[in-house]
């Protein structure tokens, strides 16, 4: 691949390189998460993970397991920067975003460290393009503090049964209400919008529920404007686990399948709508 010949005279400088036969099984998962310009790079020996937070109350990220890579070499422990994730997604689809039959846009990822640019080297049909994207000091992440032991109640949905949901239920409402309980409703989904109250439920036994474990009752509201982000990680996704912990904080981890059938996950952290709460 002429991409391996890129960086050779670098190689020394650099403290992680990336390499992938297929720039969209990047491009892809950092779509889901595309809902603020800036992001948080993190990269550690198990791959690389990418967030994006809004406001405080809303915190998406995607993982890349390192396996997922051709190449992903790192000489230290930690590398972290904060990028435009707009503009890299703008440098990923240089070539075209749609697929070819028969082609691919291959990827290879460079950075030397604090202060230097994120290197981008993309070959398609023998044609390469070089991008250099400006980095920043990364700003420190919220800790959410979504442990699995205060989980109280989670659910595993097949996505298409969720996107129904979505789009027969009314958002225009202000706020989201999710029910889970190990008697009825079991799972419920609530809005109260323009066309009046909505509810869609879901039987604990019902086919498109792949894991129902609820211990107890616990109704929430979440702000629509907050879940909404969410929407392209599930357009995207074939599975979605639906947790809550003993705070009321929503829990949505999509797993999402790349082009040559590997595994990727997008988790997304909200905060329960406590004014909603108190009205």
């Amino acid at each position: 691949m002429p991409l391996s010949t890129q960086s050779q005279d670098d190689d020394e400088q650099n403290v992680l390189v990336a390499s992938l036969d297929n720039a969209r099984n990047l491009s892809n998962i950092l779509k889901a998460i595309t809902f603020k310009d800036h992001a948080i790079f993190t990269a550690t020996s198990n791959g690389l993970q990418v967030t994006v937070e809004y406001c405080k109350t809303l915190q998406a990220t995607a993982f890349i397991q390192a396996g997922i890579f051709q190449e992903f070499t790192m000489k230290e422990d930690l590398v972290a920067f904060q990028i435009n994730l707009t503009v890299l997604l703008d440098c990923l689809n240089i070539f075209g975003g749609m697929p070819v039959a028969g082609t691919s846009t291959a990827l290879q990822m460079c950075y030397k460290g604090y202060g230097y640019p994120l290197t981008l080297y993309l070959e398609e049909g023998g044609v390469v393009t070089v991008c250099k994207i400006k980095t920043q000091e990364p700003e420190e992440l919220i800790d959410f503090d979504f442990c699995s032991t205060n989980v109280i109640n989670q659910v595993i949905l097949q996505s298409e049964s969720l996107k129904e949901a979505f789009s027969e239920l009314d958002m225009t409402s202000e706020v989201l209400t999710i029910t889970m309980s190990p008697s009825r409703p079991y799972f419920r989904l609530s809005t109260f919008g323009n066309s009046g109250n909505a509810h869609y439920d879901y039987s604990k036994d019902s086919d498109m529920m792949e894991m129902f474990r609820c211990t107890k009752m616990q109704t929430n509201r979440y702000k629509v404007s907050l879940l909404k982000p969410s929407t392209k990680a599930l357009a995207l996704s074939c599975k979605v686990s639906v947790r809550t912990d003993n705070r009321g904080f929503l829990s949505l981890q999509y797993l999402i399948r790349n082009d040559d059938g590997q595994h990727c996950y997008v988790d997304f952290y909200c905060c329960p709508d406590e004014e909603g709460e108190e009205d």
